[in-house]
């Protein structure tokens, strides 16, 4: 059965750095644009980041730009989200997922992805 794994979740301090990485399980990320959502206690998931199938294009939510970057490495099957100047906001549950085709924005809805991950807890305290 395909699935997408996520790893890389942690707790740390204010102002640290964390990078996660998805890895896709019965398939390959050729020809998929790939996304990562989060989902906070209390709140709605929302799109945080996705990039195009072969780089051309990401996109980002405004709470992040500029400190978050997404990239895939396709020889290595696996997309990543380097997140840096992390905030207690950025605490959430954090998915990666993936679509066939370049038809995305960060707005995306969830459900239209092909396939999601079972998340990866990222907590930012003090």
């Amino acid at each position: 059965q395909s699935r997408l794994v996520e790893s890389g979740g942690g707790t740390v301090q204010p102002g640290e750095s964390l990078r996660l990485s998805c890895a896709p399980s019965g398939f390959t990320f050729q020809y998929y644009a790939l996304a990562w959502f989060r989902q906070a206690p209390g709140k709605e998931r929302e799109g945080v980041s996705c990039i195009f199938s072969d780089s051309s294009k990401s996109d980002y939510a405004d709470s992040v730009k500029g400190r978050f970057t997404i990239s895939r490495d396709d020889a290595k099957n696996r997309v990543y989200l380097q997140m840096n100047s992390l905030k207690p906001e950025d605490t959430a549950v954090y998915y990666c997922a993936a679509i066939l085709g370049d038809i995305i924005t960060v707005r995306t809805a969830w459900e239209e992805y092909d396939f999601r991950g079972q998340g990866t807890q990222v907590t930012v305290s003090s």
